[in-house]
């Protein structure tokens, strides 16, 4: 799929861009806790297919640190061989999702696609638990722990989804930028945790970009060859990076108080969400007639489910096999590059006014990562 994030939404499917940064200690520091819960949009990707994520590397690392999962199998793959294979599956899943949607019949049955790459998710990760991949070790929660991560882990997917159904892939993409700004101001209402000075000054162009694409992307366009984002597809995206955010922040607790690993708990999630939402689908989805669904398009459905399996078999060695920088590379290519091939089948011309708002959105986050990449050097040499 397509786009990182967070990654995403990873990625279950959304996509994206992707997304977080988990550990599992229930007792910190107060300042500590707070630091911990900051994490990009490239760390939701685990899981969350779609992918978005976006939304994380030193939450992630410090994860490894707390519950020390297993390392993954040795492998003759090659660390770079993952970031490829993750950034063509995160690319893959966006564009193929985005023409699943396309499909009028299609787009309307949200609840029974999110499902379906929740099945797929428990299904992957099933496989890869098991004795002979032993990737990690399943442990199980009760139904009550996590029924409520679970609803939130649904509207995280479902959310992003709607707007790439209604939005540009360009749009869709470049909305996602938003969740580390979100996540950023959630972690400071709720844990008192602040950002370097000139990490909140990057994050303002960041913003800025956002809002402009917003704006001329949304536009009517004269040529009727030119795809633009419906006021629904920016409802959608804004619905949805607080609900990624929200998810972002509030998952983190849930790694403290259940002691798992971001693997164990997905494990978790993915069936609960699936089989809840099989009550909610026959009142809120509207089906087609499934004899006339497009063969074509029962090949993309099962290429999204097989692309979200890679995300997360490719993000769980790109965790363990690579640092923070690798990571943070990894999840801007993947950026740039969904945002680059959405521009180019939007049909829009390149001066056109929406490509400014898209230069000045991916700028600002990339500037934001390079401070935050210098701070933590900053930090590990104070620590040394």
């Amino acid at each position: 799929m397509a786009v990182e994030l967070k990654e995403r939404s990873g990625s279950l499917s959304s996509s994206v861009t992707g997304t977080p940064t988990f550990e599992s200690h229930e007792n910190h520091d107060e300042d500590d806790a707070a630091g911990e819960k900051l994490r990009s949009p490239d760390e939701l990707e685990m899981g969350h297919d779609d992918g978005d994520d976006e939304e994380a590397n030193s939450l992630l690392s410090q994860e490894r640190q707390a519950t020390e999962p297993p390392s993954p199998p040795s492998s003759s793959v090659t660390p770079l061989l993952w970031m490829v294979i993750n950034t063509l599956a995160t690319v893959g899943i966006v564009f193929t999702n985005k023409a699943i949607f396309s499909e009028p019949s299609l787009k309307l049955a949200q609840l029974t696609f999110a499902s379906f790459h929740f099945f797929i998710t428990w299904l992957t990760l099933f496989i890869i638990s098991q004795p002979r991949f032993a990737f990690f070790v399943p442990r199980r929660a009760s139904l009550r722990d996590i029924l409520p991560l679970s609803v939130a882990m649904s509207l995280n997917v479902i959310l992003p989804n709607l707007s790439l159904a209604f939005s540009t892939v360009t749009f869709y993409q470049v909305a996602r930028i938003l969740l580390t700004p979100t996540v950023a101001a959630m972690n400071y209402v709720l844990y008192k945790a602040t950002l370097p000075r000139n990490a909140i000054l990057a994050l303002m162009p960041a913003c800025l970009g956002v809002g402009m694409v917003s704006y001329f992307d949304s536009l009517p366009a004269a040529d009727a060859t030119v795809k633009t984002t419906s006021g629904l597809g920016v409802v959608f995206a804004f619905s949805g990076i607080f609900a990624s955010s929200l998810y972002t922040v509030w998952i983190a607790s849930y790694h403290r108080k259940l002691k798992m690993t971001s693997m164990q708990l997905l494990f978790n999630q993915a069936p609960v969400s699936a089989f809840m939402l099989l009550y909610v689908i026959p009142f809120v989805d509207i089906f087609p007639i499934w004899q006339e669904v497009p063969v074509s398009r029962w090949v993309m459905i099962m290429m999204s489910g097989f692309f979200a399996s890679l995300i997360n078999i490719s993000q769980f060695y790109i965790i363990a096999q690579t640092g923070p920088v690798s990571s943070t590379v990894v999840g801007h290519v993947k950026t740039c590059t969904i945002v680059t091939l959405g521009w180019i089948v939007s049909g829009r011309a390149i001066g056109d006014k929406s490509i400014l708002g898209v230069l000045v959105a991916l700028g600002g986050i990339i500037a934001y990562s390079v401070v935050m990449l210098q701070e933590k050097a900053k930090q590990a040499a104070r620590g040394s």
